[in-house]
């Protein structure tokens, strides 16, 4: 895998998985639309954030698809596809909640219980796991017959 590759697709990851763990803390802050008028500075840069990485999701699996082998890369591809239909969705989400005066809690608890961007999070849960393979599993424990 090339490194650039990979560190690209890294940082896209980092960002919505931050992301997603900043809106699960906002959502908790109870945050109201009076309140939301002059406390979603950070709420709203955080998604300006995930909004501006969106689009370079699946572009940054793609470069790592690349340095696959040819049996392997149509696989990536087939699932490159189902990444970037989910990204587009869930910035079209996104992209909903910024267009707003204020930012609630409410908005963004909705925001996180939505299909599109759990879709999306599990697609980067996923390309996560495979990015770190040397990371540390528990051992898998054969079930009771």
């Amino acid at each position: 895998m090339s490194q650039s590759a990979t560190d690209t697709l890294k940082t896209c990851v980092d960002v919505v998985e931050e992301t997603y763990e900043f809106c699960l803390a906002y959502a908790a802050k109870g945050v109201n639309v009076e309140m939301a008028r002059t406390m979603d500075t950070q709420a709203r840069e955080q998604l300006e954030k995930m909004d501006r990485m969106l689009p370079q999701l699946a572009d940054a699996f793609l470069g790592v698809a690349e340095q696959q082998d040819d049996t392997s890369r149509g696989l990536y591809t087939a699932f490159i596809d189902v990444l970037r239909r989910d990204a587009d969705a869930g910035r079209a989400a996104v992209q909903l909640v910024l267009a707003q005066g204020g930012i609630t809690s409410q908005m963004v608890d909705n925001l996180n219980g939505m299909i599109h961007l759990r879709a999306l999070l599990t697609d980067v849960f996923l390309i996560d796991e495979m990015l770190r393979p040397d990371a540390e599993h528990p051992q898998h424990i054969e079930p009771p017959e």
